[in-house]
């Protein structure tokens, strides 16, 4: 008989990683670099987006976060949507360009406000945890404010976009900046977790293992957690050992990695 209930809590997980969505190249993609350099030159932001990126790879060129940066710029100032957010990113994460929060963020806004999702997502995320202006003075880029992060996270929950269904979620969850509504927040990590998302997978399991006495779907419990804990999530690994030892019976656990394995992402 599996044991009634946990005896710990372990906290639900939110995506907090900016996004740069800049990804490299393929081989059959990739032109020749000074086909890209001449584009980029003559001002085509499509090329200087994609030289920035050739050069934050290290793809067919030096890595160069600097130079990555610069074209960036380039391209940013052309009001290219994908070179404003990984401008955010770069003065962000102090890469190739002087750390700074505010100047990160008003590239992220300029970007999300033309529903660019990944820069839609990183303000939320700026939002959700303030992000410090100086921090000798002690002040804020942005204050913190769930109901504006719930806002940007909504925007690209609504295009797909799988972290910010998750943290959506979890605001729901909890009630941060809009109303708690636990089937809203199942409905949000669901989304995501239907794209294996390993930390909405991870929470959308907890929501059924937190199921009133009685109702809890274990081999669901299961399915999920196990996809979770396949892609390394932490909390997913450390629960998989009581779910397996202390909380399910064999059939149980035999009827969840079924449903693991028929699992397929949209």
């Amino acid at each position: 008989m599996k044991a009634s209930r946990l005896i710990f809590t372990l906290l639900l997980a939110w995506s907090v990683a900016v996004a740069q969505l800049v990804a490299q190249p393929t081989k059959a993609d990739q032109k020749p670099i000074e086909e890209v350099k001449a584009k980029a030159k003559a001002g085509n932001a499509k090329s200087q987006v994609e030289l920035g990126v050739r050069y934050d790879k290290g793809a067919g060129v030096v890595k160069d976060r600097a130079e990555a940066a610069k074209w960036y710029r380039k391209a940013a100032e052309q009001n290219h949507a994908e070179a404003q957010n990984s401008l955010g990113v770069c003065y962000l994460n102090g890469e190739g360009v002087a750390k700074g929060e505010v100047e990160a963020v008003k590239w992220f806004r300029k970007a999300a406000e033309q529903n660019f999702a990944a820069a839609q997502y990183n303000l939320g995320v700026c939002y959700e945890q303030g992000v410090p202006k100086d921090e000798r003075e002690y002040l804020y880029g942005v204050a913190r404010d769930p109901v504006e992060a719930v806002k940007w996270y909504r925007k690209a929950a609504e295009q797909n976009y799988a972290p910010a269904q998750n943290n959506l979620g979890l605001c729901y969850e909890h009630g941060e900046g809009v109303a708690a509504d636990r089937v809203e927040a199942m409905k949000w990590f669901r989304k995501a977790a239907e794209q294996n998302d390993a930390d909405a997978q991870f929470n959308l399991g907890m929501c059924y293992e937190r199921a009133d006495a009685g109702t809890e779907d274990w081999a669901e419990v299961y399915k999920w957690l196990s996809l979770a804990a396949g892609q390394g999530q932490e909390g997913a690994k450390k629960f998989m050992t009581v779910l397996e030892s202390k909380l399910m019976t064999p059939e149980q656990i035999a009827q969840g990695q079924k449903r693991a394995q028929e699992f397929n992402p949209r």
